[in-house]
């Protein structure tokens, strides 16, 4: 097994006409995701190296059997697009794009929950199951089919540590980005109880970053509900106070979101904390090893 994408996932992809939709699109096609369609209204008719456009994602839906849509348009446009990505009958959303506005994606994040449709984004790298499907900007080369999942706010962490693990010659069974956006559609929580179900995942590797409280809810649900060894780092503990990092989500006030107050929230719910991705890789080869 994977989660959220698999060797079933029929993707389609909203811009594909565009350079960053069309790269990555045909770069997950390369990977051996079925690229069922793309979509960019008034271009219908057209195809990218033989992926049909449609006018609308209902229509990909309608004609091509898509189960799965990447959202791949500028941010003033998201939005909407997820929104009827949401209304066309697709059971999974992956938004790449970051800057949407926020209270347009609080508008959508609610849309999405009343349709029971998964959301994954923005502002994330996408979903990996090495071996079966990618979706989104994962470098696929990183990762090999292995028993170790991760969930992580950061694209560039999670290659390293995936790198990591693959140079120590462990695998993973599927890697999730959550996205570092003040509001996403999947948090944490979400994403661990997707790993707890999953027979193919022995052990967690989760990677938060300063900001907000995402890290201390998930250190609760793991003590009351994860039986599988979950091994976490944090990213920004040289970050200044009141200074937004990279991701829109990753600011810090006062003593509240800071890499060492989730540090030890973690730990004190029994959750070992690497104090840099090479070390926390190397916790969880110890750990899945015993």
């Amino acid at each position: 097994m994977s989660i959220i994408v698999d060797s079933e996932t029929k993707l389609v992809v909203s811009g594909l006409t565009g350079r960053e939709g069309s790269f990555h699109g045909l770069r997950n096609q390369a990977y051996g995701t079925y690229l069922a369609a793309g979509v960019t209204p008034g271009k219908g008719g057209q195809d990218v190296e033989g992926v049909p456009i449609f006018d609308s994602i209902e229509e990909a839906v309608e004609e091509r059997d898509a189960n799965t849509s990447m959202i791949f348009v500028p941010a003033r446009f998201a939005a909407p697009a997820i929104d009827e990505a949401i209304e066309s009958g697709v059971h999974t959303v992956i938004a790449i794009t970051e800057g949407i506005p926020v209270l347009d994606m609080l508008r959508t994040y609610w849309k999405a929950k009343e349709a029971g449709v998964r959301l994954i984004g923005p502002n994330c790298p996408g979903v990996l199951s090495p071996g079966k499907a990618n979706v989104g900007i994962i470098p696929a080369q990183f990762f090999d089919p292995g028993k170790i999942g991760v969930v992580s706010k950061s694209g560039t962490l999670t290659y390293q540590i995936g790198n990591e693990l693959k140079q120590a010659g462990e695998g993973n069974s599927s890697i999730v980005g959550i996205g570092g956006d003040p509001i996403v559609g999947s948090d944490f929580i979400d994403i661990l109880k997707l790993f707890e179900a999953d027979p193919e995942t022995e052990l967690i590797v989760m990677v938060g970053e300063i900001g907000g409280d995402a890290e201390e809810r998930a250190a609760e649900f793991i003590a009351a509900e994860v039986t599988k060894p979950v091994v976490a780092y944090i990213a920004g503990f040289t970050a200044p106070p009141g200074k937004q990092m990279g991701h829109a989500g990753a600011i810090i006030s006062g003593s509240s979101g800071t890499a060492q107050a989730k540090k030890e929230a973690l730990e004190a719910k029994g959750v070992r904390v690497g104090e840099s991705p090479t070390e926390t890789a190397q916790i969880a080869v110890e750990t899945l090893r015993g």
